[in-house]
């Protein structure tokens, strides 16, 4: 009357399962500098965490008594485990099989755990490696289909819980997307690259021949085209960022960001913030530095830093709460506002407004760029939809002007509607456009009427006077700026704000009026 049978039969198929595409294929992954999927999902988890779905799934052969002789498993691995202890949902593509070809999936299989995460209302990690579509899948269902997945809730997912995408191999078609389409995305240097097509589509379709890492490698996509965000060194890297990117976020709309102990003092003050600014107007200054001295030791952890390079966002941590920090890199462009840092600033500012992170805006904005590359990428659009993101957000927001913030971009600087919360440094200046240059038109024809000295002279003495008028105590005597204030008070008043705005966030958690704007 026992079961046991079936149940032997079970642990027979899973054994099965664990072999994956066989020990030639498993050795070929691995003579690539590749982990197998399983191996993958051990090193993310914590020990012992993983729940298998669908390890029964595959293609089977049986002989004419109905026995069963072999299994092809289903090419993808999911089910649920723990990140720091919180649960996840993590679904992998299995390249030893079909070369994790989505044509020869269950695709099922891998909806199912997306589906899962989105009703269990947890973060999914994607382990992706696949080589997309096949024709092969034409004789196979004796049809053609249409190119997508009804089932997939792809977009809701973006505006309900966190979403990882980690390419960890050749990414193709629909491994390009499960990676991009993202809110955090990692791929490894010189092993994973991602395309819309291959080589050989590219070769047929185009009549070009390029290489893989040519065509869709980490330089190409984390230092320019922003498709994907980070880059790792190794696969046990890009897990570890996955896993601190998580850290930071609640594990959906509905839940409050972790909070962390810090032993941080919430009032230390810096003697270096002092003298950061330098007084000349042509010297720059490391601004990554301002982070590690105003936020928690050690909590900074910046997103997408090869892409829109102008603009730095990062999460960080005060007294153990986690906030969305946004600051400019004045070695690039100068800081200046190009297309492609507007974009990872209005997806920087939606990611936290989705999942409830308060803004902290350091400003140094001396303008959208000009000349005719900006122009032709569009930087002032972009530049406007950071502004519009901005005004759209319902977060917390609290801005520090370091230095700059003139023109379109330097609009960006917070919410102009509502409480508008903005201290400054000393150091800070601000204006429609900047006195250098800007005088220079202004005063374009009585300038030109003077002979070369004289010219020189009067623009000198034009400059030191609209100089003296961009002064911020000029701006808070009429209390167009709140406070200015001391910079080594920043982080305590930093930590009195995150007090307040702390018990706001509950009032505001749930899903937005909009999802994730990719």
């Amino acid at each position: 009357m026992s079961w046991q049978e079936e149940v032997d039969e079970i642990a027979r198929r899973r054994k099965l399962a664990e072999g994956l595409g066989g020990a030639e294929s498993v050795a070929r992954q691995h003579a690539a500098g590749r982990l197998t999927v399983r191996e993958r999902i051990d090193r993310l988890l914590d020990p012992g965490s993983f729940r298998e779905l669908g390890a029964l799934s595959g293609k089977a052969v049986y002989d004419g008594q109905h026995n069963l002789l072999s299994v092809t498993p289903a090419n993808s691995v999911i089910g649920t485990g723990r990140v720091d202890g919180r649960k996840i949902s993590v679904n992998g593509d299995d390249w030893t099989i079909r070369g994790g070809s989505s044509e020869a999936a269950i695709a099922e299989k891998w909806i199912y755990a997306e589906t899962y995460a989105l009703e269990m209302q947890v973060p999914i990690v994607r382990l992706v490696e696949s080589a997309g579509g096949s024709v092969k899948i034409l004789d196979q269902n004796a049809t053609a289909k249409l190119p997508c997945y009804p089932t997939w809730l792809g977009a809701r997912m973006l505006g309900t819980i966190p979403v990882v995408g980690i390419a960890l191999g050749p990414c193709a078609g629909l491994g390009a997307i499960k990676a991009a389409a993202a809110h955090y995305s990692v791929m490894v240097k010189n092993t994973s690259q991602v395309f819309a097509g291959g080589p050989p589509v590219v070769e047929r379709g185009m009549g070009l021949k390029v290489d893989k890492e040519e065509l869709g490698g980490w330089k190409v996509h984390t230092r320019g085209s922003g498709v994907i965000g980070n880059a790792a060194d190794s696969e046990e890297q890009a897990f570890e960022m996955a896993r601190r990117f998580l850290s930071y976020l609640p594990s959906n709309v509905h839940e409050m960001p972790p909070v962390t102990d810090s032993e941080d003092p919430c009032d230390r003050r810096e003697e270096e913030l002092l003298e950061i600014i330098p007084r000349d107007k042509r010297k720059v200054y490391n601004s990554r530095r301002i982070l590690d001295l105003v936020f928690d030791a050690g909590s900074v952890f910046e997103l997408s830093p090869g892409n829109g390079r102008s603009i730095v966002t990062c999460f960080a941590r005060l007294g153990g709460r986690p906030v969305g920090v946004i600051t400019s890199d004045p070695k690039q462009y100068g800081g200046g506002m190009t297309r492609a840092s507007a974009e990872k600033m209005e997806g920087f500012v939606d990611l936290c407004d989705t999942f409830h992170l308060p803004i902290i805006h350091l400003v140094d904005q001396p303008g959208t760029i000009v000349g005719p590359e900006a122009e032709r990428t569009g930087a002032v659009k972009g530049s406007v939809r950071v502004c519009f993101a901005i005004e759209q957000s319902r977060v917390p927001f609290c801005s520090v002007i370091l230095r700059r913030c003139y023109g379109l971009a330097g609009s960006t600087y917070n919410r102009v509607q509502g409480l508008n919360l903005v201290y400054a440094w000393p150091s800070g200046r601000w204006g429609s456009i900047p006195v250098a240059g800007g005088a220079e038109a202004a005063f374009k024809s009585e300038l030109e009427a003077l002979e070369p000295e004289e010219r020189a002279a009067r623009l000198a003495e034009i400059e030191a006077h609209l100089y003296h008028m961009e002064s911020p105590f000029l701006t808070a005597e009429r209390f167009r700026i709140p406070d200015i204030i001391d910079p080594r008070d920043t982080r305590a008043l930093l930590n009195e704000w995150l007090d307040d705005a702390w018990r706001l966030i509950p009032q505001q958690l749930g899903p937005k009026g909009r999802s994730f704007r990719m």
